[in-house]
């Protein structure tokens, strides 16, 4: 288990980068042999990915039946999804031949294209997480002490609320 850190902390990430959303909701419970093999493909895509630094994957988070993905570019996202000698593939070709549009088993997915510097992140008392755990962890102080600031609509913290909880 990760330690936590007892600080505000923000996400530092050079460059532009992919959130890539992905889940699936199982709309009939009693067809696990519709929705089972996709519920364990994704964790071997990912320990796939996980095993090439050159893939451009640059971590996951699971959280029940959807997974957060973090990209270096949407093209490497599109590559993998792509490549024939990549376990998507077969899985997806096989989830179109066995589920496709019988409504057994539901999947949906989201891609962020985020430009560089255009995001904002906050961690506090929290081990090391999200973008956080893919990106530099850097003290969310000064230039990085508020939302407005993380996020460069403003030069320097504007927070109401200074770090010691005194307000400003």
């Amino acid at each position: 288990m990760s330690k936590v850190i007892k600080r505000r902390m923000h996400a530092k990430i050079e460059g532009d980068f992919v959130i890539f959303i992905i889940g699936m909701r199982i709309n009939k419970i009693w067809k696990v042999h519709k929705w089972f093999p996709v519920f364990i493909a994704m964790p071997k895509m990912i320990m796939e990915l996980s095993k090439n630094p050159d893939s451009g994957f640059l971590g996951a988070r699971q959280a029940g039946f959807w997974l957060v993905q973090y990209w270096r570019s949407f093209d490497h996202l599109v590559a993998y999804s792509r490549s024939r000698d990549s376990r998507h593939f077969p899985a997806w070709v096989k989830f179109n031949k066995k589920v496709s549009s019988n409504g057994d088993v539901g999947i949906w997915h989201e891609t962020y294209l985020i430009p560089d510097g255009h995001y904002e992140t906050l961690y506090n008392n929290m081990p090391p997480s999200g973008l956080g755990k893919v990106a530099t962890l850097i003290p969310a102080v000064g230039k990085y002490g508020s939302a407005m600031s993380r996020a460069g609509k403003v030069l320097e913290d504007e927070a109401p609320i200074a770090t010691d909880g005194s307000l400003r």
